[in-house]
């Protein structure tokens, strides 16, 4: 397994005015992000624990609307034989992704593509059918029901239209090889959406919910597909995050804080 950063020679100092320097898997990945508006946080590392455990060849892996970077480096550090392409579309954000990249020491695997993920195909630089795994952690809300924050990065991360969705869907499509999978992390009240968003492009759909505790309803929703499957629509059981006290549960808490999969949980 990779050795995490050695971050002693970074000193807080270095940091610019509203930038936080944040540890993900227990301090194996280091990542800078905004103090306010868009902040990687649990979604990110639980997207990044979706992606089981490959064979012993490299696997090719895609982070749409990668943000400052941090689910594609949680992948590059829990697999040694990943080769991670982050592909984010504000140019700050993709600037906090490369300096992230350098942090962690990761620029050999993982390289950041400034696009517009809606851009004409050509214009990303990414050849289609090319990616083994494809994840995406797109924005939450529909402008017409909620009111759009004020930071302009805030409100880009976590606004968008229903309608939003397909195009997420169709390139995350066009971009997974046959076979290779693709995996979301979104609002659990939108599993309609995402459903009929993934309907048609990916089989073997999986439905995972997301709950902050077992009493209470399920917030998000991982939902993974296979490219050209044909299998059914599943329901996984639920990954329920605190306990009773509020604690992460032991399970997630291995997720959260080591090079840990949603798989090794399961079994």
């Amino acid at each position: 397994m990779t050795q995490a950063p050695d971050t002693a020679d970074r000193p807080e100092a270095e940091l610019a005015a509203g930038v936080t320097e944040d540890a993900f898997l227990g301090g194996a990945v280091i990542a800078r992000q905004p103090q306010s508006g868009y902040r990687a946080g649990v979604d990110a590392v639980l997207l990044a624990a979706s992606v089981a455990a490959p064979s012993d060849r490299p696997l090719k892996v895609l982070d749409l609307g990668a943000g400052v970077g941090v689910v594609g480096l949680c992948v590059a550090r829990r697999m040694d034989n990943a080769i991670v392409t982050l592909l984010e579309r504000e140019p700050e954000l993709a600037g906090f992704a490369r300096d992230n990249v350098a942090i962690n020491s990761m620029a050999g695997r993982v390289q950041v593509v400034a696009a517009d993920l809606g851009a004409p195909a050509e214009t990303l630089g990414l050849k289609a059918e090319a990616f083994d795994h494809v994840l995406a952690n797109p924005p939450f809300f529909d402008p017409a029901s909620c009111r759009p924050p004020r930071d302009p990065l805030r409100a880009s991360a976590h606004v968008m239209p229903v309608e939003g969705l397909d195009t997420w869907l169709r390139v995350m499509a066009r971009l997974t090889r046959p076979g290779g999978i693709a995996t979301m992390i979104h609002h659990a009240d939108s599993l309609a959406d995402v459903l009929a968003a993934f309907d048609r492009r990916f089989g073997a759909v999986t439905v995972r919910p997301i709950h902050a505790r077992a009493d209470q309803p399920a917030l998000r929703i991982l939902v993974q597909g296979r490219k050209g499957s044909r299998g059914r629509l599943q329901i996984s059981p639920p990954l329920v995050l605190h306990d009773q006290s509020n604690a992460f549960r032991p399970e997630i808490a291995r997720v959260l804080r080591g090079p840990v999969s949603l798989a090794d949980i399961a079994s």
